[in-house]
């Protein structure tokens, strides 16, 4: 039986790929009742190898059910999940889902309570409609690459694909939003969410500088566009971040650093004068910080306030000691695969946690048990299977 805070809500999960299986995954993740809709064919190859890393962390906690929705007794199971379902999230093209006959007026009038979510590369209506949506493509077109990477060498992409991500967390915080709103109304609605409208908002205080101050920033490297010194630092055996923003932790660096010189300096005395200076001032800093380990400097600067850690490779993030004591992975069992760790939520609940109850599920794997909790009769089940609809 499903536990967790969203266990009384079923969820119908028509996506692909990334931005809408990143949606639904917070819901799953919490205890909803994820059913997946694959093709009969399987999803391979729409967001990697099936039993490669990125799906297998991508689809856990669902249940996948092989439905072909071009076919009339398809459609017919759709509608009866849909009656008894109270979210359906989808990230096709914006026109597959009127084709397909499973867009929100169409299931609206088969179940009025229904939240329905659409996530798309550059939103449901507009000129840029119709394109392909691609989390690179938003990037650039949002904005991202202008200012991500070292002054002078060209536009560059972020290592992860945050307009995907952020696109789907987006869809699942609008999602829950809905089915609040539902307590009081009733009725659930339709919530869109894109690539493109989602990475402008995440540029945040960087867009907000075009808005209100109508400053266009550019690329800053490793170095913070507007805290400084904030930035990356040579030590004697590799590099930290160091974040010094305002005066009073600059002074508090300056003491860690034992370089009295560096807090009189009229060059650097005012955080308008640091920006002035900012080349001159991180050589300063890093002549010093050149002399330790990244280890005593960590320990030197935080004891002291100043914000200070290490830049760590994969294998180093998850060996960590708070990284571990945060619980940032589970291990799950595949039927194929055996243990396997999947990264985990970085939201605590008190009293309701989140748990990972089931591996990602293979193609069609609980087909049979979802049919027949729609009242499909054994015999029924046996015509859907002889007639590739499922």
């Amino acid at each position: 039986m499903t536990t967790g805070p969203l266990a009384r809500f079923k969820v119908i999960d028509l996506t692909r790929v990334r931005a809408g299986p990143t949606c639904v995954r917070q819901l799953a993740d919490w205890g909803a009742d994820v059913i997946k809709i694959e093709s009969p064919e399987g999803d391979a190859g729409l967001g990697g190898e099936r039993h490669g890393p990125d799906f297998q962390n991508l689809h856990r906690n669902k249940r996948s059910l092989t439905l072909n929705l071009k076919a009339p007794d398809g459609v017919e199971v759709m509608k009866r999940l849909v009656k008894q379902a109270d979210v359906v999230v989808e990230n096709y093209r914006p026109d597959v889902k009127f084709r397909l006959g499973v867009d929100y007026e169409s299931l609206k009038a088969i179940n009025p309570r229904i939240v329905y979510a659409s996530i798309s590369g550059f939103g449901q209506d507009g000129p840029y409609r119709d394109r392909p949506g691609f989390d690179q493509i938003a990037q650039g077109m949002g904005g991202l690459m202008s200012i991500t990477g070292e002054p002078g060498r060209g536009p560059m992409r972020v290592g992860i694909p945050v307009a995907d991500l952020t696109a789907g967390i987006f869809a699942a915080m609008g999602i829950l939003i809905a089915l609040l709103e539902r307590e009081q109304s009733g009725e659930g609605q339709w919530i869109t969410s894109s690539l493109l409208g989602a990475q402008i908002s995440m540029l945040d205080f960087q867009a907000a500088r075009w808005t209100i101050a109508k400053e266009v920033p550019g690329q800053a490297g490793n170095n913070h566009p507007t805290s400084i010194p904030t930035g990356v630092f040579a030590t004697a055996d590799g590099h930290i971040n160091i974040a010094a923003a305002g005066d009073d932790i600059y002074r508090r660096l300056c003491k860690a650093l034992n370089a009295d010189q560096l807090a009189a300096a009229p060059a650097y005395a005012t955080g308008r004068a640091r920006s002035e200076n900012r080349d001159a001032l991180n050589a300063a800093i890093e002549a010093i910080t050149r002399t330790r380990t990244s280890a005593e400097w960590i320990d030197a600067l935080n004891k002291q306030g100043v914000p200070c850690g290490p830049i760590y490779s994969m294998d180093q993030v998850f060996a960590d000691p708070q990284v571990k004591h945060l619980g940032m992975t589970r291990v799950v069992t595949h039927p194929v695969l055996g243990d396997v760790e999947v990264v985990g939520q970085p939201i605590e609940l008190s009293r309701t946690p989140w748990s990972i109850r089931s591996a990602t599920p293979e193609p069609g794997e609980h087909t049979d048990a979802i049919l027949a909790e729609l009242g499909y009769s054994a015999a029924e089940i046996g015509r859907l299977h002889a007639g590739k609809v499922v």
